[in-house]
């Protein structure tokens, strides 16, 4: 595929050459998008069941959201958090009117990590505690704060050392958190549906005792909604399936409808914990992202049965696919949060998918994750379900002239 523009600017040079080699690329590039779908350079079309990460929940250029962005654009782009504004003060509003009633206070930022790092700066501020509980299979983030709650070996090498005060519990085992005590212990923070540990998804007792472990230590519960949280469960917030209340929840990904935003909510007492100066961010909260939010909010409200209606007919289909082939060994997910577990490496799915149009997500060496946008038609996930199975049963048949299952 030609990466020059046709008049000598090969931009995929420039980036190899240019950025940090810290990500792992696909043989793509991406000039356009439209809903669920992108389109490349080539002007070839894909399905887009990565949505950025996740950040795309209303697909791309919905005309709501960019309209009120251009909007914005005409007015004021940026304005710091020591001045009053109106866009952010509508944000907050919206946001407030869906968040878990016992939150009332909210610390605006960039991203999924700086809201994670916040919400640990607030447990240990609001406590006088030190000590953090998280899970095997947690990803939170990969600044330090943030990483060192992060279990992956593979994020947490080569940056050592981290917060020194954490230790890991399995997630989903309720006797193996139980196991660790302590007095010192400042807050338990938990995923209720962990997304790059592979879409895995507690049994209904787990989330309620993490939230009574931590009341019986004396520390703050945080629910990290970043992946799952803003109806991708088919709830507002993933932990209302389990009728869990968090003390601190973070957010990120999709609230700022494509700009970046972070957010961590927390109680009254807690936030008033955090004094004048101890924590600021130069461009939380700007006017282009609150717009963002703020446009994506009110339209999430409306599709939640949606959501779980797409996400019942994506999920049966799956599992139909994953009945027909023993290449896979489970399918699991909740609302449009779905992943295909493998008996194999993820690659040669993952790429063939891409091959017949259709980009997805991976998690661990053998989960296909999916986060299609909240806005897919029937004719995309009649796309989704007929690229997955072609590409699985590819794989299968390359993976049993290799020997690979047995």
């Amino acid at each position: 595929m030609d990466a020059d523009n046709g008049v000598g600017f090969n931009f995929r040079e420039i980036e190899d050459r240019r950025l940090f080699s810290t990500y792992q690329k696909y043989d793509l590039d991406l000039s356009r998008g439209l809903g669920a779908r992108v389109w490349d350079t080539a002007g070839r079309e894909y399905l887009d069941f990565m949505a950025g990460y996740g950040v795309a929940i209303m697909g791309h250029r919905h005309p709501e959201i960019v309209k009120a962005l251009k909007d914005q654009l005409d007015k004021l782009m940026i304005c710091h958090g020591s001045v009053y504004n109106e866009s952010r003060a509508k944000l907050l509003d919206e946001l407030f009117r869906v968040a878990p009633p016992q939150m009332s206070r909210v610390f605006l930022s960039n991203s999924g990590a700086e809201a994670v790092e916040v919400a640990l700066k607030l447990a240990r501020k609001y406590t006088g505690k030190k000590e953090f509980i998280a899970f095997t299979g947690a990803f939170h983030g990969k600044t330090f704060g943030a990483l060192s709650v992060t279990h992956a070996p593979k994020y947490r090498g080569g940056f050592a050392p981290l917060l020194q005060n954490v230790r890991f519990a399995s997630f989903g085992d309720i006797a193996s958190l139980e196991a660790l005590d302590g007095s010192d212990v400042a807050a338990i923070i938990v995923e209720p549906v962990q997304g790059e540990g592979g879409v895995n998804i507690p049994s209904d007792d787990f989330l309620p005792a993490v939230e009574d472990k931590a009341r019986r230590l004396g520390a703050l519960f945080i629910v990290d909604e970043i992946q799952s949280g803003l109806g991708r469960t088919g709830k507002w917030w993933a932990h209302q399936h389990w009728k869990v209340e968090p003390d601190i929840m973070t957010l990120g990904k999709g609230i700022g409808g494509g700009i970046p935003m972070g957010a961590t909510l927390a109680r009254e007492d807690v936030a008033n914990s955090m004094k004048v100066g101890e924590q600021s961010t130069t461009m939380g909260g700007n006017p282009l992202a609150s717009v963002g939010g703020t446009s994506t909010l009110k339209l999430i409200g409306p599709m939640l049965d949606d959501i779980n209606t797409k996400g019942a007919a994506l999920l049966q289909g799956l599992r139909k696919i994953g009945e027909e082939s023993r290449l896979v060994k489970e399918v699991r997910g909740k609302g449009l949060m779905l992943a295909i577990e493998l008996r194999v490496r993820f690659q040669d799915t993952l790429f063939e998918m891409l091959n017949e149009g259709m980009i997805s997500l991976y998690s661990g060496h053998t989960a296909l994750r999916f986060l299609p946008p909240y806005v897919i038609t029937q004719r995309d996930i009649d796309d989704a379900l007929r690229i997955t199975g072609s590409s699985i049963r590819k794989s299968e048949s390359n993976a049993l002239s290799h020997q690979a299952l047995t």
